[in-house]
């Protein structure tokens, strides 16, 4: 008899989402920075050497660890193409027109045969508490990301357990904020994504094929 595997979620050790923290089973908090990016090859090389130092200098500053995320994803260009024919029906000069139907044929013919990959990259902030919220499991917000998992509500925090995580919660945004003053010297932008911008992420990498569907739909 077939022994029943393990549901995806039971891998991800998150509990839920509040107020764009992740907390996990263990009662632990995640904080996600989104930040931008620096084409390091066309800076000079005092330019060069500045940023290498002042990222050295980030790192040694630190007294809590980070997590370093790259999420590389092929670049949709269907809606891109799909702009260009709009166009190409409003051009009145038939020279433009030509014109305009040759760089589509270009642009779909480089991408099928180039992966143009697009990169977004994220600092992970964590924070331990000795006091934990609640008990583990509990789907939570994360319910709706695994296909024929279900998804119960989870339960309500407690008055101590609010207390607790917002406590927490001080402490881990007071940490994001030394990432991110660390990284503005480096001429690295930051922001803080939230709850919706979690959830899609966690989405996106357990369902990219739903998404390609609804795209292509």
């Amino acid at each position: 008899m077939a022994v029943p595997g393990k549901p995806t979620q039971d891998f991800v050790p998150i509990k839920d989402i509040r107020n764009g923290i992740l907390v996990l089973n263990n009662g632990d908090l995640r904080m996600i920075v989104m930040t931008s990016s620096l084409n390091f090859g066309l800076k000079s090389a005092d330019e060069q050497a500045a940023i290498i130092l002042q990222f050295q200098n980030f790192l040694n500053s630190l007294e809590f660890p980070i997590q370093i995320f790259i999420q590389s994803k092929r670049l949709d260009i269907r809606p891109y193409i799909k702009m260009l024919e709009e166009r190409e029906k409003l051009q009145l000069v038939d020279a433009m027109k030509i014109q305009t139907h040759e760089y589509i044929g270009f642009i779909r013919d480089f991408t099928s045969r180039t992966n143009i990959m697009s990169k977004t990259f994220f600092i992970v902030v964590p924070f331990s508490r000795v006091r934990r919220m609640g008990k583990p499991g509990g789907k939570g917000i994360l319910g709706g990301m695994f296909p024929g998992n279900g998804g119960d509500a989870s339960q309500k925090p407690t008055k101590e357990e609010s207390q607790d995580f917002e406590e927490a919660r001080i402490q881990l945004e007071q940490r994001a904020s030394i990432v991110e003053q660390g990284l503005a010297r480096c001429d690295i932008r930051t922001t803080r994504i939230g709850t919706e911008e979690i959830t899609e992420l966690f989405y996106r990498k357990f369902n990219p094929g739903e998404l390609e569907g609804a795209v292509a739909s």
